[in-house]
């Protein structure tokens, strides 16, 4: 079999609607208890152990009982990472387009420059994320909620204070994240702080994520990857991960100065041109989202009226 040809998944069956980690190989589903024992309950419990853990995944070969994909219910691979970390401002394409954006605004052309270090924000887990084929809630509150495509960087191991040409080990694989975001919401009237960060990017639902873990072994080039998305078909998104300012080593050992990361953190890279912020386009009701990076799938999710 060749190395890393498994992803994995949280699902449940038609039968039994209880969500469990699972081992996706070609196109079937097997329990992963049934491979990694019983304390693999589900996917993060797999990357609490993941040394241990991917190697026995790269000796399986789907021989186990199991059921086809097309009859499960996937949710989010990652119910509840311990940390949400999202790189802002980290495409090239994206930053020259802002930068113009802001020209048209102002009449002033912000320079466009690599910054010293990059720049992240922290996005609600368990308050946001939901998985493929998932609706999300538009909020109520919020009349400009935008896209953004990003590749999410699965960390496998605790790293503290790692060197950039290290910083890769600690990945244990790769995720495709959807963050939205409510543009209405970027600054609060009267106040000195400027920028509310929990009222545009943390809202229910805020955070599509899926359709499974791809091992990092699976995956040799991770900045050299396609990376779109489409509204109702049409492309708005469209790069390659190589236009990342900061590259996923930096990312990695920067935020390993300032904490520890945990299995299971979750780093979204940032997104690239192509958000609708720009051009005063925004998500509405019954609009249909998917986002697709080269070798990772296909994430899709729909729009609906939040009612509560």
């Amino acid at each position: 079999m060749p190395a890393a040809d498994y992803r994995l998944v949280s699902y449940a069956t038609r039968q039994d609607t209880v969500t469990r980690a699972g081992i996706l190989f070609r196109d079937s589903v097997t329990d992963a208890r049934t491979v990694l024992g019983p304390e693999a309950r589900n996917v993060l419990d797999i990357l609490r152990d993941w040394e241990q853990a991917s190697q026995r995944l790269e000796e399986f070969d789907g021989s186990r009982d199991s059921v086809a994909l097309d009859s499960v219910t996937l949710a989010a691979p990652l119910l509840y990472p311990g940390t949400f970390f999202c790189a802002g401002a980290n495409y090239w394409d994206h930053l020259h387009e802002m930068s113009e954006f802001i020209r048209q605004m102002t009449g002033k052309l912000p320079a466009v420059e690599k910054a010293a270090e990059p720049w992240f924000f922290i996005k609600t887990s368990a308050g946001s994320i939901v998985g493929p084929e998932a609706d999300v809630r538009l909020p109520a509150f919020s009349k400009s909620v935008d896209w953004e495509a990003e590749l999410g960087v699965v960390i496998g191991r605790p790293t503290r204070n790692v060197a950039e040409a290290d910083a890769l080990d600690a990945v244990a694989g790769y995720v495709i994240v959807n963050d939205l975001s409510a543009r209405d919401l970027m600054k609060r009237e009267g106040s000195p702080f400027v920028y509310d960060w929990i009222g545009q990017k943390c809202f229910a639902d805020a955070a599509p994520m899926g359709p499974w873990l791809t091992p990092a072994a699976a995956v040799p080039t991770p900045e050299d990857l396609v990376i779109r998305l489409s509204v109702n078909g049409v492309i708005k998104q469209q790069s390659n991960t190589g236009q990342m300012v900061h590259s996923i080593s930096e990312q990695i050992a920067y935020l390993s100065r300032h904490v520890e990361l945990q299995p299971g953190d979750v780093i979204a890279t940032g997104t690239p041109a192509g958000v609708g912020m720009p051009r005063g386009e925004f998500l509405k009701v019954g609009d249909e989202v998917v986002v697709e990076i080269e070798g990772l799938g296909r994430l899709k999710n729909r729009m609906i009226e939040d009612r509560v």
